[in-house]
């Protein structure tokens, strides 16, 4: 049990004390590949899909964001922190595929991945919700963690 952080010695859970860390620079970028099908795709204009409940791309973006905010809501162990910026991207990457992109920034002590993997999840949640009248086929295919600097080491996928 002594390689898990979130766990004290006495097997019980803790949120690890970061107290004692520097503050750097930290990013974090996370990409989910999202099923929609051609279905779907197919109703798209210039890269945007206007329904009854709004523009799809353009709403789920604003939620993508809320949910990075929210991240130590959602996530027992993760850190409140001062996000310094978000930005998320969402490309048609082919006739049934999308791809979601989320960067987040931050000035502190601790790693901003969760806050990167929640925003594509919520970003692919709110997608999903706002075309399961069109279709219900679609499927999150892949999300992962793709880019992390600042702190003890730099990650790329």
């Amino acid at each position: 049990m002594s390689n898990f952080t979130h766990i004290n010695k006495k097997g019980n859970p803790k949120m690890v004390n970061v107290s004692d860390k520097k503050i750097t620079k930290r990013t974090a970028m996370a990409k989910a590949t999202m099923f929609l099908g051609k279905e779907v795709i197919s109703n798209f204009t210039n890269n945007e899909l206007n329904t009854k409940k709004g523009p799809v791309f353009q709403t789920a973006i604003i939620a993508g964001i809320q949910g990075v905010k929210k991240t130590s809501e959602l996530i027992p162990m993760c850190h409140p922190l001062l996000i310094n910026g978000v930005d998320i991207t969402i490309n048609i990457a082919d006739d049934e595929c999308i791809e979601v992109f989320c960067k987040v920034t931050i000035e502190g002590k601790t790693g901003v991945e969760m806050e990167a993997l929640t925003g594509v999840n919520i970003t692919c949640l709110t997608i999903y919700d706002m075309c399961k009248s069109i279709s219900q086929q679609m499927v999150f295919k892949e999300v992962k963690l793709i880019e992390k600097t600042g702190g003890k080491s730099d990650i790329k996928n």
